[in-house]
């Protein structure tokens, strides 16, 4: 009598015709990498109603293959590079298979003890892996978004409880940017979120870490996390991580480490010695979904300190006091954000059982000298030249023309699209030093060498022209601020305007129109200084950027003079330049007017207006950003 049943011989036939489809799916390496549609085309292909007395499965089976399989990104491809490659294992896929068909509810011990006894050992697993004691705590979730807002989450209520006007969040501008979304979830204002550059590295500064929060620290306010890399998504590279436990240890700071991408890679010799100190973490985000090569979702979160989680979490309402843990049991859902879990340890369970962990730092290994070559050849091509160092399969190079950045920047984003075009192979790009970067990630265990060959060397030899397509959009150093709270023109500031015709006489407005020199001089007031006037603070978070019309002045670090001012020259660009949604870098040097001077002043936000609207001036403070930001 029940509608939605179906006979044990149906359910077989059903089964097994969706895992012919899918080995079948992921066997098939013939057709593109990346198949991309309108929206239009997708609504013609699928935008029938659901039939009232339903179809025929077998009917729908094809329609999924004909309509919805195809165009999505073939993650498995040997050929995909792009993003963050994603291969998962087939016992793994089972396993997803097994947890969504008994639809387990993994969130306490009471409804699911088998499945969350599998979770606690594949934690032990891990925590083994990456040198945390035996009873540090964790849980799996969904993947690195939600595990570095857990862990800020917990940090917060572990260390002070409910959110607070004076606390500090640390990040570099290499961060993921869940980092940043994390904060402003849990209401973390942008005054409370620095952003610290990097070196030419990419890499946090420890000096720069510590002179920010001893400065924090001075103020009054409370230096909660910073939040370190241990594989940046954008080139690979690791913070030093070491140098970054002693500050947080030595202030108070809850150091969480970010290796969603790079930490499983611990498994390898190659790996450990590029990640360091992952064990100095307080808290460590890893996904298994990337280096374990599981199906997606599977993120993990790790705490050193085991009540951590529970403190921050823990609530048990009265429907739910009938499944409250006893002792040595453990609910998931009360070291998390999640109520109802899905058993994602099944399927890491059974991938690591099946395959053994030899087969699993093999398959990290292979790819990560698989990575090396293309290194190699950049670095001997003289048609290619690397825009970052190489890191954990990272690779960020491009293409070399005989042209301005600009232009050099928009062939190479046309190239990206001509081997996508191909459909052999995707790679995706990247911005680093406000200079556009094709980034290859290699990481599936399905690729060969002649999969990176076939790459390096379209990319080579491909010919493309500026007409092939559409122009590569601008980029301003950071991400568009017309993405964020800072998208609309800042109110006329009120006070002594400069003279447009004045301003054009100044070298970063010289190329502007009558118009357009206008509209720049009603963002600015004019203002004079007096000999010895501290016009920036060190470390201060002010968003003023200046422009010097007269007299003199010198920019100091941590008090050492290390650059004079003239007439013409601009200072303040770092701090007023928009990282993400609003978080900007803290003042990274001071600046003392050394004889009485005259300066324009451009308010909170009206630099990246500047930049937004006036081509010339953003090329001219990109420049001074990519002259300036490795030497802060």
């Amino acid at each position: 009598m029940d509608p939605l049943a179906l006979d044990d011989a149906t359910m077989r036939r059903y089964g097994h015709a969706v895992v012919d489809l899918l080995v079948d799916e992921m066997l098939d390496t013939s057709g593109p990498v990346l198949r991309r549609a309108t929206p239009a085309e997708m609504e013609l292909r699928l935008g029938a109603e659901p039939p009232e007395a339903g179809a025929d499965f077998g009917a729908l089976l094809e329609q999924l293959r004909r309509d919805v399989l195809p165009f999505a990104g073939r993650a498995a491809h040997p050929g995909f590079f792009a993003f963050v490659p994603g291969c998962p294992t087939w016992p793994g896929v089972l396993g997803d298979l097994i947890a969504g068909a008994l639809n387990i509810h993994a969130g306490n011990w009471m409804t699911a003890a088998g499945p969350s006894r599998l979770e606690v050992e594949v934690l032990g697993w891990f925590k083994r892996w990456i040198g945390l004691p035996p009873d540090a705590g964790g849980l799996l979730v969904s993947g690195g978004s939600a595990a570095n807002l857990t862990a800020l989450a917990c940090a917060r209520e572990h260390l002070v409880g409910a959110m607070r006007d004076d606390l500090v969040v640390y990040v570099a501008d290499q961060a993921h940017s869940s980092i940043a979304r994390a904060a402003r979830v849990l209401g973390f204002r942008p005054e409370q979120t620095r952003v610290l550059p990097v070196d030419a590295d990419f890499r946090l500064i420890p000096r720069l870490l510590a002179g920010t929060i001893d400065a924090d620290l001075r103020a009054g306010r409370r230096p909660l996390l910073v939040a370190a890399s241990a594989g940046a998504t954008n080139t690979g590279a690791v913070d030093p991580l070491a140098e970054i436990a002693a500050i947080c240890r030595d202030r108070g700071v809850w150091l969480h480490v970010d290796a969603a991408y790079g930490g499983f890679a611990v498994l390898t010799e190659r790996g450990q010695a590029q990640l360091g100190a992952l064990d100095a973490a307080d808290s460590i985000t890893l996904d298994p979904h990337k280096w374990l090569y599981q199906p997606y979702e599977c993120g993990c979160l790790l705490v050193r300190d085991p009540h951590a989680l529970a403190g921050a979490f823990t609530m048990t309402p009265e429907y739910l006091r009938d499944a409250r843990a006893e002792s040595g049991e453990v609910n998931f859902a009360d070291l998390g954000i999640q109520l109802t879990r899905s058993a994602r340890a099944l399927k890491l369970w059974l991938s690591l059982r099946t395959f053994g962990v030899a087969a699993f730092r093999e398959a990290i290994d292979r790819a990560l000298t698989l990575a090396e070559p293309v290194r190699q050849r950049v670095e001997a091509s003289p048609e290619l030249e690397l825009a970052a160092p190489p890191a954990l399969g990272v690779v960020c190079f491009r293409r070399r023309y005989d042209a301005p950045a600009p232009v050099v920047d928009a062939l190479n984003a046309r190239l990206v699209a001509a081997l996508e075009a191909t459909g052999g192979a995707l790679v995706s790009s990247t911005h680093l030093r406000g200079r556009y970067a094709i980034r290859m990630c290699v990481l599936n265990h399905t690729s060969e060498a002649a999969d990176v060959d076939r790459v390096i060397d379209f990319l080579e030899t491909a010919t493309v022209r500026l007409s092939d397509a559409a122009p590569e959009a601008e980029c301003e150093w950071h991400p568009d601020v017309t993405d964020s709270w800072l998208a609309e023109l800042p109110s006329v500031v009120v006070g002594r305007h400069p003279d447009p015709v004045a301003l054009r006489r100044l070298k970063l407005f010289a190329a502007l129109t009558p118009a357009q020199a206008a509209t720049a001089a009603t963002l600015a007031v004019r203002r004079e200084a007096a000999a010895g006037e501290r016009l920036i603070e060190q470390w201060a978070i002010s968003r003023d950027f200046f422009v010097l019309i007269s007299g003199e002045a010198e920019v100091l670090v941590d008090g050492q003079p290390v650059r004079a001012l003239g007439p013409g020259d601009v200072f303040g660009e770092l701090a007023a330049l928009e990282w993400a949604r609003g978080f900007g870098y803290p003042r990274l040097a001071a600046v003392i007017a050394t004889e009485p001077s005259e300066l324009l002043v451009f308010p909170d936000g009206a630099l990246n207006v500047l930049m937004r609207r006036l081509p010339s001036v953003r090329d001219q403070i990109t420049t001074v950003v990519q002259e300036r930001l490795p030497q802060a």
